[in-house]
């Protein structure tokens, strides 16, 4: 999975005030001695302490330095590890880790600090993945669904099912060695509940991909209506910026416009769609057909309309949810519709009702509890093919299937179960395809 030796990379990004340099590897406390002087020896101290000295090169000074190092097994990799902060120029982080390379180390892979901890067992294959998502979070709810995950998450919980499972399974093959004298070791009923809490804590793992993908990559919000109704200076107006071309020519949109916005800590991908009407412009024609994808696409439509105009008909799924909305209220005086929101894009009325409608659609409940969600599409894929075969299993067992063949599909849910957290992964080239995804001192 990764060549031995001492690696080194930067773990922070030059520009600041400061920056750090991480080195891991057996004997690079001692390596890094060869360019360190301070009041001792980094060699002679204990495990999570921090040192202030120079980092030398020869007679010449090349920075003041603050050190902090870890014994193994105590360090994020498992191994010895020395995190050295320096100032942040991109001079001086170049200096240090030629020196360092100069000594004996190797630049590190992308993600080979994690593939080291991950192989020492300091965290499992979905924590190391949580590491990148945790880098990449760009709003409080992905923060809080990598830091979930990071912590254990869904592990602990994969973890027992699966020693369970493991444990039904051995005790089904034992059956077979006996099979000529018709013994049972594992109890039907005890494995039919254990299948059904198993399927229970996967399914309810799977359902929670979509909730989980929307806040990773951001929710997305179709707006729709017909032409001129005021789609584009809405989204404008809840983005904070002219993203969206206005004019009164209808059919000005004529492809999809995006763009996202944090909402109470909720990422928001707005889609700005062509309005729908019957028409024989063929590039208008074009846009509409995108319009009604971002549709199927959605997590929630806006349905915007104008006053004395009924709604366009569409027809969500019933995991979509939709807001409607009457635009350009600043024209009449009453309202006749009880469930729309009235609004006025231009001149900003009613908007922030608007944003509240649409964080309310998002339930972060579960999220903000601690809950395990899945945001990671590896695991949706490896978990829906675990409940697969739990299903399987379940229904092998009601119809008096052989043991052989009920072992048999329980054995695929572990398999896949041991996915998510790396349990059953053994292929180098599948490990290398999700560490090289990561930046270059994780």
């Amino acid at each position: 999975m990764f060549t031995p030796g001492i690696i080194v990379a930067p773990a922070s990004a030059t520009g600041g005030a400061i920056a750090v340099i991480r080195v891991s590897g057996e004997g690079s406390i001692a390596l890094c001695d060869t360019i360190f002087k301070g009041r001792k020896p980094l060699s002679c101290a204990a495990t999570h302490t921090i040192h202030y000295g120079n980092i030398i090169d020869g007679d010449q000074i090349v920075d003041d330095v603050v050190v902090a190092i870890f014994h193994a097994p105590h360090s994020y990799t498992g191994e010895q590890s020395v995190e050295i902060s320096i100032h942040g120029s991109q001079y001086i982080a170049s200096r240090v880790i030629a020196l360092l390379c100069k000594q004996g180390a190797r630049l590190a892979e992308p993600g080979e600090f994690s593939a080291r901890a991950f192989a020492a067992g300091r965290i499992d294959l979905s924590q190391a993945e949580a590491v990148a998502d945790i880098i990449a979070a760009d709003s409080q709810a992905a923060h809080a669904i990598a830091s979930t995950q990071m912590r254990g998450g869904y592990s602990d919980s994969l973890h027992s099912l699966r020693e369970q499972l493991i444990e039904i399974t051995a005790l089904l093959e034992l059956e077979l060695d006996f099979g000529e004298e018709d013994v049972e070791f594992a109890d039907r009923t005890r494995l039919s509940q254990m299948l059904a809490k198993c399927s229970n804590v996967v399914s309810t793992l799977v359902e929670s991909f979509r909730t989980g993908n929307a806040i990773r990559n951001g929710v997305s919000v179709a707006i729709i209506g017909a032409p001129n109704v005021g789609k584009s200076t809405l989204l404008n107006r809840l983005v904070g910026e002219e993203r969206a071309m206005v004019s009164d020519i209808a059919g000005t949109t004529r492809d999809t416009v995006e763009q996202s916005v944090i909402i109470e800590g909720i990422k928001f991908r707005f889609i700005d769609t062509a309005g729908i009407r019957t028409t024989d412009d063929k590039l208008e024609q074009m846009g509409i057909d995108r319009t009604m994808k971002a549709v199927e696409r959605a997590h929630i439509i806006i349905l915007m309309t104008e006053p004395s105009v009924t709604f366009e008909h569409i027809e969500p799924t019933d995991k979509q949810a939709v807001i409607r909305v009457v635009n350009k209220a600043d024209t009449i005086s009453t309202t006749e519709l009880s469930d729309a929101l009235y609004i006025s894009a231009r001149e900003n009325e009613g908007i922030d009702a608007l944003r509240k409608a649409l964080r309310e659609c998002v339930d972060t409940t579960a999220l903000y509890r601690g809950d395990a969600i899945v945001s990671n599409a590896r695991h949706h894929q490896a978990l829906s093919a675990a409940l697969e075969a739990l299903n399987a299993a379940s229904t092998a067992l009601n119809e008096g299937i052989s043991s052989e063949l009920l072992a048999e599909d329980i054995r695929v849910a572990i398999n896949h179960i041991g996915e998510v957290t790396g349990g059953t992964i053994s292929s180098d080239q599948i490990l290398h395809s999700i560490f090289s995804s990561f930046c270059i001192g994780k």
